[in-house]
């Protein structure tokens, strides 16, 4: 049976998820040719040109009450247009509890549920519907923050929203579109200690802004809990801590870490999670191309994270 990915994309009206739709969305690498069926949820300030659904081979259906949205509803869609994928642009008004708990056809597999809020109401909604945004966030592998001015705290909606969804990856973007890169404010740990310890859900956070900001790390020591992996080919006395990372979706998770050198060859079980402590380094792997790398001071068994897989963001 061939299985039909299905993306949820919820946020309140004006939020921005058209544009996350199509500017994002659908222009992902992993989304397979053929027709794609859109079910919209509310008409939004953006509308979906039929230039765009003929260019993207998509087909519209529009929803006007959540009642429509059922088993027998999806079921008479597949038959009606065979789609490769399904894209639910959903009303942000309308609780996400109801729609992941309908029972979509067998072939109907949900991949990604996206989110995107409007940074200039942010405040806003948290003083004054902060219950009804929360529930939408707390189900989302992705969350776009969008048209965010300088004053915007940044930090304060990432702590608070990571108390409900510590998995989440958050994307800040300005008020022309651009993505805000994080400063060292925005960490969820501090670099500033000798020794610095990432949680199990912030890898992800701690192997892009090590990449991106190695001088914040240098010479200081890492404390983070991964698995064992030695490539083909890799001397014996050097190995890759890593963890399994979803870079956009469910069918995108591929393992990341940096090469960490050790005074003695590491035998670890790779199904086994442990917790490395090692220096931070930059200079010349491979090819002679600099990148961090890891100097090992300590390994030990650790018990398995409560979520297996982390994101990058």
């Amino acid at each position: 049976m061939r299985v039909i990915p299905v993306f949820v994309v919820t946020g309140f009206l004006d939020s921005g998820k058209t544009t996350l739709v199509r500017e994002t969305l659908m222009e992902q690498e992993w989304i397979e040719p053929g027709r794609t069926l859109l079910i919209c949820c509310e008409e939004g300030e953006i509308p979906y040109t039929e230039e765009y659904l003929q260019e993207k081979d998509m087909v519209l259906e529009q929803v006007t009450e959540m009642e429509t949205l059922t088993p027998a509803y999806f079921k008479d869609l597949t038959k009606k247009y065979h789609p490769v994928q399904v894209v639910i642009e959903y009303n942000g008004m309308w609780k996400l509890s109801d729609l992941l708990s309908i029972q979509y056809p067998r072939s109907w597999e949900l991949q990604g549920v996206y989110s995107t809020v409007n940074g200039q109401t942010l405040d806003m909604y948290l003083k004054n519907m902060r219950n009804m945004l929360m529930e939408q966030l707390t189900e989302s592998e992705l969350i776009v923050i969008n048209r965010c001015a300088p004053e915007v705290d940044r930090s304060g909606f990432r702590r608070a929203l990571k108390v409900q969804n510590p998995m989440a990856q958050l994307i800040f973007e300005d008020t022309e579109g651009r993505i805000i890169q994080p400063s060292q404010e925005d960490l969820p740990y501090d670099v500033e200690q000798d020794v610095i310890e990432v949680a199990d859900e912030d890898f992800g956070i701690w192997y892009v802004d090590a990449y991106d900001h190695p001088d914040r790390y240098l010479d200081k020591e890492i404390l983070f809990k991964a698995q064992i992996f030695r490539p083909k080919g890799m001397e014996d006395h050097m190995f890759v801590p890593v963890r399994k990372i979803m870079t956009c979706c469910a069918a995108d998770m591929r393992y990341y870490g940096y090469p960490c050198r050790s005074a003695e060859k590491i035998e670890g079980d790779k199904k086994k999670y442990y917790m490395v402590r090692a220096r931070f380094a930059y200079e010349p792997v491979g090819f002679g191309n600099e990148q961090p790398v890891l100097y090992l001071k300590e390994l030990r068994e650790a018990r398995k994270p409560a979520e297996d897989v982390v994101y990058l963001g």
